[in-house]
């Protein structure tokens, strides 16, 4: 940071050191990669980080990786060596208590917000996070794009954003794609349709 790096410059420096000196022998501890930048962009650095490092041919080492990503837990499902750990947590009344207690499995849900409020963030603030999070876990709507709430509950009005171009209709098709589960063959193909059908739509 004093020498004006980012900070996910230098996570990835750290990275890069770490994937560049260990070996199959190293114990690799690993928190949050990917979480300096967009959700996608992280999500797939720490996606290929992980599968780098499970991959005996290429290093092979034990490691411990912290990560946000819940989608990350389908790696275990997929790759021999990779196992999935949660601290257990008790709810009750919208209040969560962590209890400290390490099981097999996976998180479902993150504890953000729940946890701003032990930091001592204002009630509104919380209030209103909680509101925004229920916006986009039901529509999957961006964050342009939010409902935009009064005082008063009972009024619903969206702001749309002028500067924003209209969504080409293949947008929502390549959100849904789940690309975790395809061959890279398939992966191949449905791109090569999608850029014939644009090309198309085009002339």
């Amino acid at each position: 940071l004093a020498g004006g790096q980012s900070t996910f410059m230098v996570e990835m420096t750290e990275t890069a050191q770490i994937l560049n000196c260990a070996t199959s022998r190293s114990l690799i501890i690993l928190d949050e990669i990917g979480r300096g930048t967009s959700t996608y962009d992280g999500l797939s650095i720490a996606w290929a980080v992980a599968e780098h490092i499970l991959d005996p041919t290429r290093l092979g080492a034990r490691t411990l990786f912290a990560t946000h990503y819940h989608e990350m837990t389908e790696l275990a499902q997929h790759r021999a060596g990779a196992k999935n750990y949660t601290v257990l947590v008790k709810e009750r009344d919208e209040q969560v208590l962590f209890l400290r207690k390490i099981v097999e499995g996976g998180a479902d849900r993150s504890y953000g917000i729940h946890v701003a409020q032990l930091a001592g963030l204002p009630p509104a603030v919380i209030t209103r996070a909680r509101e925004v999070l229920a916006q986009l876990e039901s529509t999957h709507t961006s964050s342009s794009d939010l409902l935009l709430m009064s005082t008063d509950s009972s009024v619903d009005r969206r702001v749309p954003d002028p500067t924003l171009p209209t969504p080409h209709p293949m947008i929502d098709e390549v959100r849904q794609m789940d690309l975790f589960s395809m061959t890279p063959l398939e992966a191949l193909n449905r791109l090569a349709d999608l850029q014939r059908r644009i090309e198309e739509s085009a002339t």
